[in-house]
């Protein structure tokens, strides 16, 4: 993780940046799937504490090698009207690390109720009685939204930044960019 791109989401009259930053994000995740590496993380260096907003820059962490290999997918197409990329450039020395990672919420009562029916064998009304609609647990997390290729079905998926570290961790990034142990530098 010792280079980076950083991605700026550019204003639009049409188009909210948080529409155009759930796009970019789509765009990443479908050219991370080809580049089929697992070392490329992602940071929102403008990510926003107790705000639902990631901020409008995306950056990413890799080695120079994997980052350009990444970019000649290019990945970004269609998006170039819309956003401004730096060149890979360097990360500078004695900065933070930090976990970005995805949290997963259990909110929806009723799929909570479907799996219990079927797990405990209870009745549709015992179900009801022991996860109540108000058991939904919502996030209070950034969040891009993303929709499933295979189901078409729309889905938020949140993203955690924990607090940074002075210890960098070395470990793998999924689809998305994000790991539950690895760091990226934080700067």
């Amino acid at each position: 993780m010792d280079h980076y791109i950083d991605i700026t989401v550019l204003p639009d009259p049409e188009f909210p940046a948080t529409t155009l930053m759930n796009a970019l994000f789509s765009k990443l995740h479908r050219g991370l799937v080809h580049h089929a590496g697992r070392d490329i993380g992602v940071s929102f260096p403008e990510v926003a504490q107790n705000r639902r907003t990631l901020g409008k820059r995306l950056r990413l962490h890799g080695s120079k090698e994997s980052l350009e290999r990444l970019m000649t997918v290019r990945w970004t197409q269609g998006m170039q009207d819309h956003i401004e990329i730096t060149p890979i450039r360097a990360v500078p020395p004695n900065v933070m690390h930090c976990i970005v990672r995805r949290v997963q919420a259990k909110s929806s009562p009723e799929r909570l109720r479907r799996r219990l029916i079927a797990r405990k064998s209870v009745s549709a009304e015992a179900a009801q009685a022991a996860i109540p609609d108000t058991a939904a647990r919502l996030l209070d997390l950034p969040y891009v939204e993303m929709a499933s290729r295979t189901t078409s079905q729309r889905f938020k998926l949140f993203i955690e930044h924990l607090e940074p570290s002075s210890v960098a961790v070395r470990g793998e990034f999924g689809s998305y960019g994000l790991a539950a142990n690895a760091t990226v530098p934080w700067f």
